[in-house]
Parts: structure tokens; C-alpha cells; sequence
């Protein structure tokens, strides 16, 4: 985050893989870099990721005939869209809360998770908004990067 906070996600390309494709490509053009959290609902989630408009992608959950078994648990990472299933594109949203969020479970691709930062959420989303949930104090993505993470 543009004020010095950070978050480490960390994503499934088993359950998503062209979510994570589609996420990963944005990040490796800097897609994201200087956006902001656009839409902020204390107690639901985060979202970000607004910009122009980049091609949309198959919606990878239940209800779109994919199988996504990860459910919209406390900073777990999706892709926003519009009521058609296949229009994600490139933004995003970070639950806050399970409670929250569970109502999404199957019908929005999940495709990571928080697996540091979870405060970085909760700070984020405690913000004063607007009607439209805007947040007043602009909350700026500086940038998202890459580690590659080998497992045992």
C-alpha cells in the first residue's frame, strides 16, 4: 500500500487458472500499481482494481459450470463482476468477514487468500465512505509483485 502497509496473498491455480492468469498478467504490466480500493464496505470486503477496461474472462465457479471449491472465508480474494457471469475483468475484491461474505460462496471466482496483512483489511475497510462506499481518505495500491514460493 502506497502507506506502507502490506499484505501477502496467496493464490490457487488449481481451482482458478484462468483467474490466476488473468491476475497475473495484469500484475506483470503494472496494472494495479497506483489504483485504489474504490468500493469499501465495513463488515463485507474490499475492492479494487478499477481501470480501464481489459478483456473478460470465464467465470470459474459452481454456478458457471466450473468447479471452485474455495469458499469466501475472512481474506479470501475474488474476481468482481457485473450479473453476467463471464464479465470479470480486472477487478477484485478481499473478503473481510466469512459472515460477510459466505452468500458468495459458488457464484464469484475465488482464486486466493490473505495469508498476511489481515489487518490491512480491517484498516482499510474501517475507513469513513461515502453514499456510494467510496472511502473519503483515498486507499492507494502502490504496487503488487510476485514471489515465487517453492513447496516441499
Amino acid at each position: 500500500m502506497e502507506n506502507g502497509d502490506s499484505m501477502i496473498i496467496e493464490l490457487y491455480p488449481d481451482e482458478a487458472p484462468i483467474t490466476v492468469r488473468n491476475f497475473k498478467k495484469l500484475v506483470s504490466r503494472h496494472y494495479y500499481d497506483g489504483t485504489v480500493f474504490h468500493r469499501v464496505i465495513e463488515g463485507f470486503m474490499i475492492q479494487g482494481g478499477a481501470g480501464a477496461a481489459t478483456d473478460s474472462i470465464k467465470g470459474e465457479f459452481s454456478a458457471n459450470g466450473v468447479k471452485n471449491s474455495i469458499k469466501h472465508d475472512r481474506g479470501v480474494l475474488s474476481m468482481a463482476r457485473t450479473s453476467d457471469p463471464n464479465s470479470a475483468t480486472s477487478q477484485f475484491f478481499i473478503c473481510q468477514t466469512r459472515e460477510g461474505c459466505q452468500h458468495l460462496d459458488g457464484s464469484y471466482a475465488a482464486f486466493g487468500k490473505v495469508i498476511s496483512g489481515l489487518d490491512v483489511i480491517d484498516k482499510i475497510a474501517s475507513v469513513k465512505t461515502n453514499a456510494n462506499d467510496k472511502p473519503l481518505t483515498e486507499q492507494k495500491i502502490k504496487s503488487i509483485t510476485f514471489v515465487e514460493v517453492s513447496g516441499n
